[in-house]
């Protein structure tokens, strides 16, 4: 679910969470000039870094906004986008380019304030749950969308808005000539697929970071890593993922839950994820549901699943719940769900 929709919402109570669909618009038409009142931010100073690194475990530099220079657009949506002044100057000529091959695409969101990003944190999770909300929000204050180098792109298809997530899944072959053609003006892909463990975000194909520098996005690209990779943030190596042999779930369901469990296995800073195993069918007991249900007597769950992770704590977990420089193994993860909703981690640890 893309978040103008979300903040669309918030503005306008009347909608429901269910009509996010956008008003439609025309290929041809110009979205990308800026309105009179766009100017660059008020203060200058010597700049941002283009190459920082924000995440569920990096905070935006507290100096950020200060230094932050931006433009408004008006997208084809009417939305009002606020985006790094540079980085929009890149997307420009990336749209251009796109659209000399038949691709059009507009910008969907780019910067977000500490405080919207809240708003938005808030509602994720009274609509969804604490789980898909940290799946699929930053905390506020981790977003990458706070600098204003984040882009979220939608497409525009036959003259039609395609800007819900779902829908926008369905052109994959439309995503990979855009994604060929980001490192060329200084962009990268920045929810890589299968990497979720690191940027614990999944897959979004929409979702590109400027780092103002061609060689190093096309470096970064061509070597299929992510941005924590590439700056040494993150230093684990490949992670064995064992769906086992079930006759409950089809391996599409398993692999939703581990991604839930890989998103919220990138907060714990500094942790190298080894494995994730299905526990198999034999965990999958009406006891134990039985006491899930009884722990959370709103949640209407219907089924449960289990895995079980190996990995790494750092020589400073900062965590008081793990400790440091050490090996964990068959580390447990409960996850439920109802009959029409997605899975959610109800409880983790020894003895979970």
């Amino acid at each position: 679910m893309k978040m103008r929709s979300i903040i669309s919402l918030m503005l306008c109570l009347c909608l429901t969470a269910a009509v996010l669909v956008g008003c439609g618009g025309n290929a041809s038409k110009p979205t990308e000039n800026v309105t009179e009142a766009a100017t660059a931010a008020e203060t200058k100073t010597d700049g941002i870094d283009y190459m920082v690194l924000v995440n569920k475990t990096h905070k935006l530099p507290d100096d950020w906004e200060e230094k932050l220079e931006t433009v408004h657009m008006t997208n084809s949506v009417g939305d009002d986008v606020e985006t790094e002044k540079k980085a929009y100057d890149a997307y420009l000529k990336l749209k251009a380019d796109l659209e000399k091959d038949g691709i059009h695409v507009d910008l969907d969101s780019a910067r977000r304030s500490v405080a919207d990003q809240q708003r938005i944190m808030d509602d994720f999770t009274k609509q969804y749950g604490k789980d898909y909300a940290l799946k699929t929000v930053a905390t506020p204050g981790y977003s990458e969308h706070h600098t204003g180098l984040a882009l979220d792109l939608y497409l525009i298809i036959d003259g039609k808005d395609i800007t819900e997530n779902e829908d926008m899944m369905q052109y994959p072959e439309i995503w990979s000539k855009i994604h060929a053609k980001l490192a060329d003006y200084g962009f990268i892909l920045r929810y890589l697929e299968g990497r979720e463990y690191i940027t614990g975000y999944g897959y979004e194909p929409w979702h590109i970071r400027y780092i103002d520098n061609v060689d190093t996005a096309k470096e970064i690209m061509s070597k299929d890593i992510t941005f924590e990779e590439y700056l040494g943030a993150y230093k684990g190596g490949k992670v064995d993922i064992d769906y086992g042999t079930s006759s409950i779930y089809k391996e599409d369901e398993l692999k939703d839950a581990v991604i839930q469990i890989e998103c919220r296995f990138a907060s714990l800073d500094g942790c190298v994820l080894k494995s994730i195993r299905y526990a198999g069918d034999e965990a999958v007991t009406d006891e134990k549901l039985k006491a899930i249900q009884e722990q959370n007597p709103d949640s209407k769950y219907t089924q449960i699943v289990e895995f079980l992770m190996d990995f790494h704590t750092p020589e400073n977990t900062g965590d008081t719940t793990l400790e440091s420089d050490r090996d964990y193994t068959d580390y447990q993860w409960w996850l439920a769900r109802t009959a029409d909703s997605g899975w959610e981690i109800v409880s983790f640890g020894y003895g979970a």
